[in-house]
């Protein structure tokens, strides 16, 4: 079964092809021109639904399945920030590395050095006749300085509940088994096997 990401951020595609092994998972910048999608809802679930929508409408093509995830991580001590605007924190253009560093500097503003803090990963998945959303989470601290190479976007400022090594830090097998993205994922595949 051919599975269309409405993504083409390399980090979530290489999770999602590492959790996602019985299917041919492919970027949908594969089959045609990436193009923007804004993604304007008040939620992860209303964001995932958008993406994967407008991709499914521009593939043409009822035979795709398409999936779409709306991830970030929610600071206590932020009132909940960044959440929804996880992937622009840092403003416009700004980088995984941007958006870490002023994640881990408005948390410095508050005067403590962690926060207690969650990931949430939203899945849609869209086809001729279905549409469907799944959550998954994760809970931990968030620091404000990184640690480790390892992830991407936020991993080395998250420390998951139960650990004392960051996302950045922890082996990929471990990081695999707590994700937010693979709960999530683990939930969508039993949508997917339904289909």
């Amino acid at each position: 079964m051919k599975l269309v990401l409405a993504t083409s951020n390399k980090g979530k595609v290489r999770e999602i092809k590492a959790l996602c092994q019985e299917y041919e998972v492919i970027p949908y910048t594969e089959l045609i021109e990436e193009f923007e999608i804004i993604e304007d809802g008040d939620t992860f679930k209303d964001n995932a639904l958008i993406k994967a929508k407008a991709v499914y409408e521009a593939l043409d093509d009822e035979d795709l399945i398409v999936m779409a995830d709306d991830s970030g991580i929610s600071v206590d001590i932020l009132d909940g920030a960044p959440g929804i605007y996880s992937a622009r924190y840092g403003g416009a253009g700004a980088s995984d590395k941007d958006n870490l560093y002023k994640l881990m500097q408005d948390i410095k503003e508050k005067g403590v050095e962690n926060s207690p803090a969650h990931y949430t990963a939203a899945i849609a998945i869209v086809t001729k006749d279905r549409e469907k959303t799944v959550h998954g989470w994760m809970y931990g601290t968030a620091l404000t300085q990184a640690k480790g190479e390892g992830g991407f976007g936020y991993d080395p400022m998250f420390i998951p509940l139960g650990y004392d090594k960051t996302l950045g830090e922890l082996d990929e097998s471990i990081k695999k088994e707590l994700s937010h993205r693979s709960k999530a994922l683990n939930l969508a595949g039993k949508i997917l096997r339904s289909l």
